[in-house]
């Protein structure tokens, strides 16, 4: 059954297996009165349509000379890497002594084609928007890969079904020219696809983003009002005072219940700090890393669990929907974000797993670096903030952490999941 009511189209740049932050956007709109659609990216064994809760999801196919490249070296639903088999012949050749000089060759022009095309994954879904995705009356661009479609589907149908004049907000979930993805880009083409953002960013019809710190930063450099609307989760229910809820982890992986549980989850990859997370947990006496994710890091992890020096200390699992990651989380003794702070955008993050953490009642670990996040550590003691990313700093840090005693560990954990409910969850 369609909805009645004006219509909203929720942008998202990847196939939404799931992306949490798309799914409370649109229940909002829902409850708001909207008909809404996610419109996001095909994926490999994902259905083309899904009927939500107070949603409906579309997944449209790249289109145009772009046909194919939508998810080329990033992370699919799957945790493949997108390869092409032209890329695995060339990389295949470029393995051999003789034809080395063919890999380099190629590799340069792959980043030149990605630097330049920027955002080249997905151009191709972009035309598609433009012919397949129906007018609407406000649009919500989920990051920078789809403020662009969202302003050109506003420029076709400048009033929507309702007779409203259509909006666009950006939601600029990341400082991108700031970030990790666009550290090799050279400055020059850095600069320029700055300017693009900006111009996109000013034309939109408002702002917001994931924390203050980034709002005042982007505001400033976009010479605009960005309002923050942090990604907090949706609010766990009540647990019993000495119980945080199924043991779902040590029941998957049958670890035994004298192991701690350190926990990192979400997308899986490189720059990420997972080596020094292994390498720090191994340090820690009777403490297993369970990396609960996705991405194109997902094999590399899965090849380190049966590696025998990380045999029954490291462990790695599917993704789970947000709906049931907190229970997830839950069931791990810490969590873990030992994200190196590489650029300003990393320092100023606020990622969904430590704001999932609080809600989940379990207490975190981070690296000082992560300065936004580590003074929320500090000041609502919410953890241990470790000196440094290392390996053992961050043994240090889990150490402290762990070896707290069972009563206090429980009344630790209804402390933060309570502060947690009350500022932290999206209702907020």
């Amino acid at each position: 059954m369609v909805k009645k009511g004006p219509r909203a189209v929720v942008l998202v740049g990847n196939p939404v297996a799931p992306y949490s932050r798309a799914l409370r956007i649109a229940r909002t709109l829902d409850g708001l009165g909207y008909a809404v659609e996610i419109a996001c990216v095909a994926g490999p064994g994902l259905p083309a349509v899904e009927d939500g809760e107070g949603y409906v999801l579309r997944r449209y196919v790249p289109s145009s000379r772009w046909l194919g490249r939508s998810s080329l070296g990033r992370p699919n639903a799957r945790g493949g890497t997108g390869e092409t088999p032209l890329d695995t012949h060339v990389r295949a050749r470029s393995s051999a002594p003789a034809s080395r000089m063919v890999g380099r060759v190629a590799r340069t022009a792959a980043a030149v084609r990605r630097w330049l095309w920027w955002p080249h994954t997905v151009r191709g879904w972009w035309r598609t928007l433009a012919n397949e995705l129906a007018p609407a009356d406000l649009y919500h661009a989920c990051g920078s890969l789809t403020i662009a479609p969202a302003l050109a589907a506003r420029r076709r149908t400048p009033f929507g079904p309702s007779g409203r004049r259509a909006v666009v907000i950006y939601d600029a979930i990341d400082d991108v020219f700031e970030s990790n993805n666009v550290l090799d880009m050279p400055r020059p083409i850095r600069a320029w696809h700055g300017r693009r953002e900006t111009a996109w960013a000013r034309a939109a019809d408002a702002v917001v983003t994931v924390n203050d710190p980034l709002a005042e930063r982007l505001g400033a450099r976009w010479r605009r009002q960005i309002t923050a609307i942090p990604n907090y989760p949706e609010p766990r229910p009540p647990q019993p005072a000495a119980d945080s809820g199924p043991d779902l982890i040590r029941a998957e992986l049958g670890i035994p219940s004298a192991m701690r549980i350190v926990l990192f989850q979400g997308r899986l990859g490189p720059r990420l700090g997972l080596d020094a997370a292994a390498e720090g947990v191994l340090l820690v006496r009777d403490a297993a890393l369970v990396l609960l994710g996705f991405g194109r890091g997902f094999e590399r992890e899965r090849a380190v669990d049966a590696d025998p020096r990380f045999a029954g200390r490291h462990f790695t699992i599917p993704a789970r929907h947000p709906d049931e990651l907190l229970a997830w989380t839950a069931s791990a003794d810490v969590a873990l974000i030992p994200l190196p702070p590489v650029s300003v955008n990393q320092r100023l993050s606020s990622p969904n797993k430590f704001w999932e953490a609080l809600a989940a009642g379990t207490p975190v670990v981070v690296p000082a670096g992560l300065t936004y996040i580590a003074d929320l550590v500090r000041t609502d003691d919410l953890g241990v903030v470790a000196r440094s990313e290392s390996a053992e700093d961050l043994a240090t840090a889990l150490h402290t952490v762990l070896e707290t005693g069972p009563a206090a560990t429980v009344a630790r954990r209804a402390r933060i999941a309570a502060l947690a409910n009350e500022r932290f969850s999206w209702p907020v």
